[in-house]
């Protein structure tokens, strides 16, 4: 294909979307979730699928490639090009039509698969498919890829359920694609269709009206048996129809088009089979077996019982999921550490009808017994285990070091009865490469997602990559599996395509290909004529890794390019519900603004643009710009990629200190100096703040924090408590001494009235300012002295509790890395004892020593916004609970993500628009329909804030709150 220098201006133009050919978004779209890694010319994002027609005959005219992209979670490299990317997924994201009656919906090729689900619940009806990636996966993607997910041995895959399509071919025409009733094969040769459309249908016509060819490719292609099959194009499926086969189904080009991988027609449209929702009574029981062949035995004796999902992980993924915080919390089910967790899925009328099927189905099992065999009934223990499930592509990205779990072999379906010899036989392969690979997935479809573990920036580790794919794939065909269930040939497995289908056959796809699409436009390399799949690799072969010195300790990770490296592009900061990774995507739908967009920006920098100041480049300013510094990805990110931390020492290695930033940074000596005046101090505030905000780049429409009467330490002082009661030592944050006193009062008050002897002993600040702006030395200051003064007084009977999540949870994150040798060991040990008030008082409750009779007797009726920070590093049912210690509250937990204010990030002025259009779409629409005496409780002093200057709503503290069960609350607050 020639690949000139097209006019883009001339394209941009044309387009009512955008389009992007500059170095930082086509370093954006070199990688999807593969290994693969390939620089695009350009990136469009078109708004109507007039945008589309535009880029295919832009591409045509001009001789590139188009690669159709969505959620870009592809692991098999179907998502990258060299041409020209056009990503559906921020704009083509309308749900069209929904029609219960007839059961279908019809939606854009953008709409994530949990959001039509969300929108057919009320209705009672889903979409069935259902993969791992179903809260940021398209169904453009999805019928791309022919996805299937745990629920295939329910309900199949995406193709069983596409009734029709509109689609974009290679000449630029839109034609609308479904079951054609009663079509004959001279029909198909010399319809009325006219272009790509009359040539895909003559070559099928003359391709499958000889019986000889239609015998060939049913001997050719998988085991009819086998659900779970992407094997090439669908030849297979399309000769069973009708004409080919009287007595198959209607011809429909849809089977055909479903797991082509956006090769053959660009999807602009996709209508929908919908279901009446599943029995609403669940439960999975988890069983626990010493070896992979005990769970693959036992899988088809529990199939036998028809379950509604049986899904596999063994225990490297499980020792990964410990690691992560969020998922440490989902695998509490689990006893000890099993080789492998065969989860089985029963649905029935009411959860004890479900728990009852699942303890049939586990009565008479063969072979090696489980040693455990729990049962959790119910959604919300079931929604844990299917999210630690779900998670385990990401929690791939955990394994430290350059060696990761490699998806090349990993997509393999058999027959069921065959999956258990198979495995073996695949496992013998394994050893004799000295591998102990990882397994998941699909047992109950007969699939597992098996992965070698290779370190592809080494020739050996490339070669390995190469030799194991090839001897699998010759496996595979020994049991006439399907090389590919569910993610596709794209460039790993379409190489070995000739071998698995026989060179008559696959020259069958060649055929199929060019008759579509002569040009080779569509998404060239996928399935037919790929390059060799060792080429084309996110490294260059045995380079060494560039070694950065950081002032954060990169070290459990392997250093600061491994740390950014854990993320492996499955994109769970895409998801837009639930959580609160990623603030910033979720209101700009920008790749650019995810936590994967971020890491491989950083990625690509740090070790392809080598030049003397790296991270000078403009491309990282511009991806880094807009992170929050929430944290919701050290805990919602499966692989943990922690992008706070990557952030601060991007900015503290780029070195550029503005006056805005000094002045954030001095905000806690200037308001130590206003508090000696704080009459004049606020005259002062209000007389200079427009001239203020507008030098220093403030918002002119946020308030600035108002000196109080008295600091809290002021206070402190002036009120001595009898010395009695266990000690508890208070960190007096610097936001709550200089800023919200009222809330550290509430806090002294609190623990006093119940029982406890509050200690502050003089100490720094928190260093969070210094953090966030990247003033890492000023940070590392702050916390060798805190961790001085702390570590010879606190233990687990004289703990450390602070009220400001951010400021108190840097001794739990931060500083620990902040410091080295023998300090940041001593960090981490004071780290076991350090809590905010919230977990805290939840301790002492679970310990005995709190209870309901500890508080007073007035109700109070309350909403909980957790902090960021708080959810990342604790646990925001923790938190509800504390506050629903008293007898009378009534206690709401919001799932809410970020409020958008994120310290100073609010204030600065050009951040304020989506700073309020993240708290809009985050906590607001919670608020604005408060019911009458509900109270907001808040614990962070920026969200506190953010509330306050948009709602002009006052949020309370928990301390302020529990206080309320003995003096309730004024009903001006």
């Amino acid at each position: 294909m020639l690949v000139s220098s097209p006019p883009w201006s001339d394209l941009s133009a044309a387009l009512t979307g955008e389009l992007h050919f500059d170095e930082a978004h086509r370093m954006l779209y070199a990688t999807d979730a593969s290994v693969y890694r390939e620089l695009p010319l350009a990136v469009a994002f078109p708004r109507h699928e007039a945008d589309i027609v535009t880029c295919v005959r832009f591409a045509a005219q001009h001789g590139i490639s188009i690669t159709p992209r969505a959620g870009g979670t592809s692991l098999a490299g179907q998502a990258v090009g060299g041409g020209l990317v056009v990503d559906v997924s921020r704009h083509l994201r309308q749900i069209l039509e929904i029609n219960t009656a007839e059961g279908y919906a019809v939606v854009e090729p953008g709409v994530v698969r949990d959001q039509l689900n969300a929108a057919l619940r009320p209705l009672g009806y889903w979409f069935g498919p259902n993969t791992s990636t179903a809260n940021r996966c398209t169904l453009g993607g999805m019928f791309g890829n022919n996805s299937c997910g745990s629920t295939s041995i329910t309900v199949g895959s995406t193709r069983d359920h596409t009734l029709a399509a509109r689609v974009v071919l290679s000449d630029g025409e839109v034609h609308d694609i479904g079951a054609r009733p009663q079509v004959q094969a001279k029909d198909l040769e010399q319809g009325t269709a006219t272009g790509a459309l009359a040539r895909a249908h003559r070559y099928l016509a003359q391709t499958l009206t000889n019986p000889a060819t239609r015998r060939a490719i049913a001997e050719a292609f998988p085991n009819p048996a086998i659900q779970r099959r992407n094997t090439g194009y669908a030849l297979d499926l399309i000769a069973r129809q009708k004409p080919f086969d009287p007595a198959g189904p209607d011809f429909n080009l849809c089977t055909l088009l479903a797991g082509s991988e956006g090769t053959l027609a660009f999807t602009t449209r996709l209508t929908l089979r919908i279901l009446p929702l599943p029995p609403a009574g669940t439960a999975v029981v988890a069983l626990h077996f010493n070896s992979i062949d005990a769970a693959l035995r036992a899988t088809q004796a529990v199939m036998l019982h028809r379950p509604f999902s049986c899904e596999l992980m063994d225990d490297t993924i499980l020792r990964l999921a410990l690691e992560n915080p969020e998922q440490r919390k989902n695998a509490r089910f689990v006893v000890g550490i099993p080789r492998a967790l065969l989860l089985v899925e029963f649905r029935a009328e009411t959860d004890a009808a479900a728990a009852a099927l699942a303890l049939a189905a586990t009565s008479q099992l063969a072979g090696e017994a489980p040693y455990a065999q729990p049962v959790l009934a119910g959604s919300p223990a079931a929604n844990q285990v299917w999210a630690l499930r779900a998670a385990g592509l990401g929690i791939l990205g955990n394994m430290v070091g350059d060696a990761k779990a490699v998806a090349c072999i990993e997509d393999s379906a058999v027959a069921l009865p065959d999956l258990a010899d198979y495995i073996a036989d695949v496992t013998k392969l394994m050893d004799f490469y000295g591998q102990h690979p990882v397994y998941y997935a699909h047992a109950g479809a007969g699939e597992i997602h098996l992965r070698p573990v290779l370190d592809l920036k080494t020739t050996q580790g490339r070669t390995d990559f190469y030799h194991i794919t090839k001897d699998v794939a010759a496996l595979v065909k020994r049991y006439r599996g399907s090389f590919s269930g569910e993610h596709g040939d794209g460039r790993v497995r379409a190489p070995f395509l000739p071998d698995l289908l026989g060179p008559e056959v696959y020259q069958l796809l060649v055929g199929l290909k060019r008759a579509f699409d002569p040009q080779n436009l569509f998404n060239p390399g996928k399935i037919v004529e790929a390059p060799p799949m060792n080429e084309g690799l996110r490294y260059a072969a045995d380079q060494p890794t560039p070694e950065y010195r950081t002032a954060l300790d990169f070290s459990r990770e392997g250093g600061l390019l491994a740390a950014v490296e854990k993320c492996n592009g499955s994109g769970d900061c895409r998801k837009l519900e639930g959580g609160a990774m990623c603030p910033s995507y979720r209101a700009l739908l920008s790749e650019q603004h995810s936590t994967r967009g971020r890491a491989n920006t950083l990625r690509e920098v740090l070790t392809q643009h080598q030049h003397a100041e790296p991270f000078g480049h403009p491309a990282l300013a511009e991806a880094l710009d807009l992170c929050l510094a929430c944290k919701a990805c050290t805990s919602e990110c499966p692989s943990s990629v922690d992008m706070t931390n990557l952030r601060a020492e991007y900015l503290y290695q780029r070195g550029r200190v503005s006056l805005r930033t000094r002045l954030f940074a001095a905000n806690e000596h200037l308001y130590a100096l206003g508090s000696c005046l704080p009459k004049l101090a606020n005259f002062l505030l209000r007389t200079t703040a427009p001239v203020l905000k507008r030098l220093a780049g403030i918002a002119p429409e946020r308030s600035l924090p108002v000196f109080p009467a008295e600091r809290l330490r002021t206070w402190w002082q002036r009120t001595p408590a009898p010395a009695t009661g266990p000690t508890v030592y208070l960190f007096g944050d610097e936001f709550t001494d200089l800023q919200d006193p009222h809330t550290g009062r509430a806090a002294i008050t609190l623990l006093r009235r119940l029982g406890y002897q509050v200690v502050w002993p003089a100490h720094a600040s928190s260093g969070r300012a210094q953090l966030s702006k990247g003033l890492l030395n000023a940070a590392r200051r702050r916390a060798s002295r805190n961790v001085a003064t702390f570590a010879p007084l606190v233990s687990a009977s004289t703990p450390l509790v602070g009220l400001e999540p951010s400021a108190l949870l840097g001794f739990r994150d931060e500083y620990p890395k902040l410091l080295r040798g023998q300090e940041a060991e001593t960090a981490r040990a004071l780290a076991r004892h350090v809590y905010t008030l919230d977990e805290f008082l939840f301790r002492e409750f679970t310990e005995g020593r709190l209870s309901p009779a500890s508080f007073g007797p007035h109700p109070a009726r309350l909403v909980l916004h957790v902090h960021c920070h708080e959810k990342a590093l604790g646990e925001a049912a923790q938190c509800a609970a504390t506050l629903a210690l008293p007898a009378n509250f009534s206690v709401t937990l919001l799932d809410s993500g970020c409020c958008g204010m994120a310290g100073s990030f609010g204030y600065e002025a050009e951040h304020y628009d989506l700073s309020t259009r993240i708290a809009e779409d985050s906590l607001l629409r919670h608020l604005r329909t408060l019911p009458a005496h509900t109270k907001l409780v808040a614990n962070g002093t920026s969200c506190r804030h953010q509330v306050k200057d948009l709602l002009g709503l006052r949020a309370l503290s928990t301390a302020e709150a529990l206080l309320a069960s003995w003096d309730p609350l004024d009903s001006g607050h």
